[in-house]
C-alpha cells in the first residue's frame, strides 16, 4: 500500500466525478501529495455538490489503497468459485483470452456474452472501446435493465423521456412528496434543497413501505405495501377530480387522454386504493387535500421518485400514474413544480460515436436480458434461444452478489465449460468464479466524462494518481483484446481523452469541462410550463398509441405484483431489500470502515412480526421462500411495518452467515414495461435459525 512520505512536499489538487450509480454524481476534489491521494472531498465550485460528499465517496483513498486491492493479473488454478489463482502476465491473460474468445466467435460470437452495468457511470470506462469490441465481434447484445428500466419507460411513455423538473428548483417548492425514496441516504444533496424548501415552511411527505431515515424527517409517512404505488396515485387522482382540484385549462391544451384516465381514476374511491394499499382512506384523502391545495393557491408542489417504487411488476404503470399527477394540477407551470425521477435523457450524448453500432454491419444478434443471467446461463442451446453461452466477460458489475435468485446465478458461474473474464477492483462473488482476472483502474486512476440523472451538469474526471500495480483501464484492456483478435478498426486506437471528447461532441463546452471539471446544460427552468413533451403529440400522454401499438393498454394502471401480499399461506411476509446506509449496491461492501459502520447483515422485522413467530432482537433468523434461504441478525424494529420485512443489501455473498445474500430469495419475474427487475415484488417467511434446522422445509430449501 502506498503511504505519503513524511518530508514537506507540494500538494495538488485533481478535479474528478464520483462514477457510482447515484442520482447526485458529485464533482469531486482530490488532493494528492506525492502521487499518492491523501483525500477525496467534495468540489466547492460545483453548486450541487457544494463541498460535501456522502460517507461512502469521503472514504475513496481507503477504498483505492485497501491491502485486497486486486494489483495483477490472475488465472484460476482451483475449482470454479473456489477463489483460487496465480499471477500471471498481461501478456499471457490477454493472448490466451483473445484465443478462446476467437475459438468461440469463428463458431458462434453469440456465445459470447458481455455482462457490465454501473460499476461506473462513466461513459469512457462504461462502454465506448468495450461496446466497439464487441459491436465488431457481433456477440450477444446485454439487455442492461437492472436498475430502472422500468421507471424510465414509464417515463418515456408518459413525458416523451427521461425528462423532468431541475433538482436546485425543489428548494422553492411548498408542497414535496418523496415517493419511494430514501434520498437521506440514496440522494443527499437532493436532501440539501428539500431541506431548505422545510425550512422555508414546506410540507414533505415521504411514501415509502420502509419508515427510513428520510421518512423521520418529513411532516408524515405514508407507509403502502410494496408495489401499490399505483392504486395510492389513483386514488389520489378520483380525489382531485370529485373535489375538483385540477387545472382544467393545463389539461385541455397540454394533456392527450385525459376523459379516459378521468374514467378510469373515478373507479378508484380511496377506500378502494386503501384496501390494497394497506393504509387508512383518510391518509389518502389528506394527501389529496395537500396536494389540490397547491393547484388551488397557485403554490409549486412537487414530486421526487426514485426507483425503490418500480421494482415491482407494475412498476412502470405506476411510475406512468405518478408522472401523471402534474398535469392534473399544472404543476408544470411553476419551476418548483413538477416531477423528477431522471434527468438522465437531458443530456445530448453522442451515444453512437462511444458505442459505434455501425461496427454491427447490419448483423442483429440476440438480445439477453441482464436480469434473467440464472435461467440463461443454464440454458442449453436450442433455435428459440440461439447458442448456449459459452464465454462472458464482466466488467463494472457483480452479477453473482446482485442478480436475482442468485442460487441459480452461482449455479451457472459454476459451470465447467464456461469461460469467464471478471475486470474487477477486488476479489468480489462474481471474481470467485473467473478463468482470468484482470485489475481495473479505479475513479482516481483514469479518465472519464458523466452525464448524471439526478441533476443537469455534465461532468469531467482527470485520473489524479498514477494506476496502482498493474491496473489497466477498461478501455486499454477492451483495445489489446482487440488487437490480439485482429480488429484493426481506426476506432481502437482512439485515446481516452479523445473519447471523453467523442462523448458530447459539440454539444458541450469540452474546454470547460477541463477548467471547471463541470459544465451545466442549458434548460428552461419551467420546461413545460407550455406543455412542449418530447412525446409524439407534444403534450403529456394519459393515453400511450405507442403502448396501445404493442397490444398493451394505452392507458396506466394498478398492475398488482407477482408475488401480492397475503396471496400465499407458506410465505405471509413481503420482503423489500432496500440498500444499506453505507454500501452502494454491492460496492463499499468490503471497505473496513464502512463494513463497520454497517455491522452485518439485517432483516428489519416489526414487533407484531417477530413475536408471532417467537424472534427476538439479535436472533439469527432463516428468511426462504421456494428460491432458497437466506440467514441473517433480526433487528425488531419500527421501521419496517407490518407485514413486511426489510432485508438491507447487498452484502456479498461470502460474507452472510451461510454464504448467502438476500437475493437468494428475489425472483427473476420482469416488470410489466421495460423488462426490469422485480427485487421488491417478493414473498418470504421467517423464523428462528435453529428452528429451521429442525423442520423439513420441503421445497422452499432450494
Amino acid at each position: 500500500m502506498n503511504q505519503p512520505s513524511s518530508h514537506p512536499l507540494a500538494l495538488s489538487q485533481i478535479l474528478g466525478a464520483c462514477p457510482h450509480d447515484c442520482p447526485d454524481t458529485c464533482s469531486l476534489l482530490t488532493t494528492v501529495q506525492d502521487g499518492v491521494a491523501v483525500k477525496v472531498q467534495g468540489n466547492p465550485a460545483h453548486p450541487h455538490t457544494a463541498g460535501s460528499l456522502c460517507t461512502k465517496v469521503s472514504r475513496y483513498p481507503e477504498r483505492t489503497y485497501h491491502p485486497e486491492r486486486l494489483l495483477h493479473p490472475l488465472k484460476r488454478v482451483g475449482p470454479k468459485g473456489s477463489g483460487q489463482f496465480k499471477p500471471v502476465s498481461w501478456d499471457a491473460a490477454l493472448s490466451d483470452i483473445a484465443a478462446r474468445l476467437s475459438s468461440i466467435a469463428a463458431r458462434d460470437p453469440q456465445a459470447i456474452l458481455p455482462y457490465s452495468y454501473a460499476g461506473t457511470m462513466g461513459l469512457v470506462q462504461g462502454e465506448s472501446i468495450a461496446a466497439r469490441f464487441f459491436n465488431k465481434l457481433g456477440t450477444s447484445q446485454l439487455e442492461r435493465t437492472i436498475c430502472a428500466a422500468a421507471g424510465g419507460e414509464g417515463l418515456v411513455q408518459t413525458l416523451g423521456g427521461k425528462v423532468g423538473m431541475r433538482v436546485e428548483f425543489f428548494a422553492e417548492s411548498k408542497l414535496i412528496l418523496i415517493w419511494g425514496s430514501n434520498s437521506v441516504s440514496s440522494n443527499l444533496h437532493f436532501w440539501r434543497y428539500a431541506a431548505q424548501a422545510k425550512r422555508d415552511g414546506a410540507k414533505l411527505i415521504c411514501i415509502d413501505p420502509r419508515k427510513s431515515e428520510t421518512a423521520e424527517k418529513c411532516h408524515e409517512h405514508i407507509a403502502l405495501l410494496p408495489g401499490t404505488d399505483g392504486a395510492l396515485a389513483l386514488g389520489l387522482m378520483h380525489e382531485l377530480i370529485q373535489h375538483d382540484w385540477l387545472d382544467p385549462d393545463y389539461l385541455d391544451r397540454y394533456t392527450l387522454g385525459w376523459d379516459a384516465l378521468q374514467a378510469r381514476a373515478l373507479q378508484w374511491s380511496p377506500e378502494r386504493a386503501a384496501a390494497v394499499c394497506g393504509i387508512a382512506p383518510e391518509q389518502i384523502r389528506a394527501l389529496a387535500r395537500d396536494y389540490g391545495a397547491c393547484a388551488h393557491n397557485g403554490q409549486p408542489a412537487a414530486i421526487r421518485m426514485n426507483y425503490g417504487l418500480q421494482r415491482v411488476h407494475g412498476g412502470g404503470n405506476a411510475v406512468r400514474l405518478i408522472a401523471s399527477l402534474p398535469a392534473l394540477i399544472g404543476a408544470w407551470r411553476h419551476r418548483a413544480g413538477g416531477v423528477l425521477l431522471s434527468n438522465s435523457g437531458a443530456f445530448p450524448v453522442q451515444r453512437a460515436a462511444l458505442q459505434r453500432p455501425d461496427l454491427l454491419a447490419g448483423r442483429k444478434p440476440r438480445s439477453i436480458n441482464m436480469v434473467t443471467i440464472g435461467n440463461d446461463l443454464l440454458r442449453a442451446g436450442s433455435p428459440e434461444f440461439g447458442p448456449a453461452i459459452e464465454a462472458l466477460v464482466v466488467y463494472n458489475s457483480n452479477p453473482v452478489a446482485v442478480a436475482p435468485e442468485s442460487a441459480k446465478v452461482a449455479q451457472g458461474f459454476a459451470r465447467d465449460d464456461l469461460f469467464t473474464v471478471v475486470l474487477e477492483h477486488f476479489q468480489t462473488d462474481t471474481a470467485d468464479y473467473a478463468d482470468y482476472l484482470l485489475p481495473a483502474t479505479t475513479q482516481l486512476e483514469h479518465w472519464d466524462v458523466h452525464s448524471a440523472y439526478g441533476h443537469t451538469d455534465a461532468l469531467l474526471n482527470r485520473p489524479a494518481i498514477t494506476p496502482l500495480g498493474e491496473a489497466k483501464p477498461n478501455t486499454w484492456i477492451f483495445r489489446e483484446l482487440a488487437a490480439r483478435m485482429g480488429l484493426t478498426d481506426p476506432c481502437f486506437a482512439d485515446s481516452d481523452e479523445a473519447l471523453c471528447r467523442q462523448a458530447y461532441g459539440d454539444a458541450v463546452d469540452f474546454d470547460a469541462l477541463l477548467q471547471h471539471g463541470f459544465v451545466t446544460l442549458p434548460m428552461l427552468d419551467a420546461p413545460f410550463a407550455l406543455g412542449n413533451f418530447p412525446t409524439p403529440s407534444g403534450k403529456c400522454e394519459f393515453f400511450s398509441e405507442r403502448l396501445a401499438a404493442q397490444g398493451l393498454d394505452g392507458l396506466p394502471d394498478h398492475v398488482p405484483n407477482h408475488e401480492v401480499a397475503h396471496s400465499a399461506s407458506a410465505y405471509p411476509l413481503a420482503m423489500i431489500s432496500p440498500p444499506a446506509r453505507n454500501f452502494l449496491n454491492s460496492s463499499f461492501v468490503n471497505v473496513k470502515s464502512l463494513q463497520a459502520s454497517e455491522g452485518e447483515p439485517l432483516l428489519e422485522i416489526h414487533p407484531l412480526d417477530a413475536a408471532a413467530r417467537q424472534i427476538a432482537d439479535g436472533d439469527t433468523v432463516c428468511v426462504f421462500n421456494d428460491r432458497g434461504d437466506y440467514h441473517c441478525r433480526a433487528h425488531i424494529s419500527a421501521r419496517a411495518r407490518a407485514g413486511v420485512v426489510n432485508g438491507l443489501g447487498v452484502w456479498w455473498r461470502k460474507l452472510g452467515l451461510n454464504g448467502t445474500n438476500v437475493n437468494q430469495l428475489t425472483s427473476q419475474r420482469l416488470t410489466d414495461l421495460g423488462h426490469g427487475p422485480t427485487f421488491y415484488d417478493c414473498l418470504v417467511e421467517v423464523k428462528k435459525s435453529e428452528i429451521c434446522r429442525q423442520v423439513d422445509r420441503g421445497n422452499h430449501g432450494n
